[in-house]
């Protein structure tokens, strides 16, 4: 009997521990995924077969796209086209799209506030991505010198502002679909359901000038919205341009005034600053061009989309000095959607930007002498430099004193010039506004 007892009180003093232990484990729960933080789970292996170069950042791009400055032995320019692994962040350098400007500063601000930036190969070797130009990497940053490294392209996806893009089937790939659901659990920024406060919504098609100027056929009388810089004010109208981090150019429009604009509404289009331009693009015939026009500003609806807005004030034109042979002859390739790349003659691609030349001889002058023309005076300076032929197109100059200056001021003289890309006839030239931006040698 005593045997019996003993039995069952062992018997109950395991069953006692048991409980124990399953009441302990309930008390301290394993963490669901939306507890972990994947990005500080995830380490840098620096022994594993992966290509690995600290960099430091050339061009902030947008949200999934840097350039950055690598040894001669990465990539023989010494700036690789940095693509990220796993993400695709929505649009912010062409057609603008929802939460795009927000991926666009996470990334800005994560890597210009970095102490050290890793990129890292999916494989053993430097990978291209589709359109040959950019490589496909994983981005590592420190915050401080004694942090571990974090993964860029997961913190993107972990906080919503990237979706999948061939995540699974990469180096990192469950810890890119854990970040990706926690993302959308937690209804952050692009599964948030809640509209991007830096998107217009209900207006016109957000794009950039880059956008505006590869693919302006396909805009052709659609009413759009961009931003840039405003270099010029000639004849109820305004030369509007913009700097491009990727391809390094500045990109141009002409944008026709109208009268619908007066006080508030003309001081936001003055020389120097920094507007958000809407109108509907239309195709000039006269000009052979594109322009800009239809512009509004309701004073009583300021945040309207349909509005003119003025962004910042005290900025300069550009006048990137370029070469008279690219001028005349460069061809270069865009991408102008994802994957697709086009060829585009260098003159177009800056038409309307302002530029300066240098060292034109003046082999002749043709002046307009139509007396009902508002051009009567204006003059066409047919230059040559390095056996190349400069077109360069006044608007009527005058000196000083008022006094109209006529083609013996310049005829045979060098010249250097600062102006605006312009076509006339289906020809490149550059066109001078004022008399201070022609210098005699």
């Amino acid at each position: 009997m005593k045997k019996i007892f003993k039995k069952i009180s062992v018997f109950f003093f395991i069953l006692l521990i048991s409980l124990c232990l399953v009441s302990c484990k309930e008390d301290t729960p394993t963490p669901e995924p939306s507890d972990v933080d994947y990005v500080e789970t995830l380490k840098l292996d620096m022994g594993s077969e992966t290509l690995k170069q600290e960099v430091t950042v050339k061009n902030y791009i947008d949200g999934d796209t840097t350039h950055f400055y690598v040894p001669n032995s990465v990539d023989s320019s010494g700036v690789l086209k940095a693509r990220y692994l796993a993400i695709n962040t929505p649009e912010s350098t062409g057609k603008i799209e929802e939460w795009g400007k927000k991926a666009s500063k996470f990334t800005k601000e994560k890597l210009s506030n970095a102490t050290s930036i890793m990129i890292e190969s999916d494989d053993n070797k430097w990978n291209l991505d589709s359109t040959g130009g950019r490589y496909l990497v994983w981005i590592w940053y420190k915050t401080s010198e004694s942090s571990d490294y974090r993964n860029l392209n997961v913190e993107i996806l972990q906080n919503g502002l990237a979706i999948a893009s061939n995540s699974a089937n990469n180096r990192y790939g469950e810890v890119c679909v854990n970040a990706i659901n926690k993302a959308k659990k937690e209804k952050l920024n692009i599964y948030s359901g809640e509209k991007d406060p830096d998107f217009f919504y209900g207006g016109p098609i957000e794009i950039t000038l880059k956008e505006l100027r590869t693919n302006i056929q396909e805009y052709d009388n659609v009413k759009v919205s961009f931003e840039g810089v405003i270099t010029r004010n000639y004849n109820n109208s305004i030369y509007v341009e913009d700097y491009d981090e990727e391809t390094g150019l500045y990109f141009g429009m002409t944008v026709y005034l109208g009268y619908n604009l007066s006080g508030e509404g003309l001081s936001i289009v003055n020389v120097g600053n920094r507007s958000r331009i809407v109108g509907t693009v239309q195709y000039y015939e006269t000009g052979k061009s594109y322009q800009v026009s239809g512009l509004q500003y309701r004073i009583m609806r300021p945040n309207d989309p349909d509005n003119i807005k003025l962004i910042s004030e005290g900025h300069e034109a550009s006048y990137t000095e370029i070469d008279p042979n690219d001028f005349i002859n460069s061809k270069i390739k865009i991408e102008v959607k994802e994957d697709e790349v086009k060829e585009f003659a260098y003159s177009d691609l800056i038409m309307n930007t302002s530029v300066s030349m240098k060292n034109l001889t003046v082999k002749s002058v043709y002046t307009t002498t139509n007396e009902d023309s508002s051009s009567k005076g204006a003059m066409t300076l047919t230059c040559e430099v390095n056996g190349i032929t400069i077109s360069i197109r006044t608007v009527p100059l005058y000196d000083e004193n008022n006094k109209l200056i006529t083609a013996d001021y310049y005829k045979g003289k060098v010249i250097d010039v600062k102006g605006i890309v312009d076509t006339f006839d289906g020809n490149c030239q550059i066109k001078v506004f004022s008399q201070k931006d022609i210098l005699i040698h």
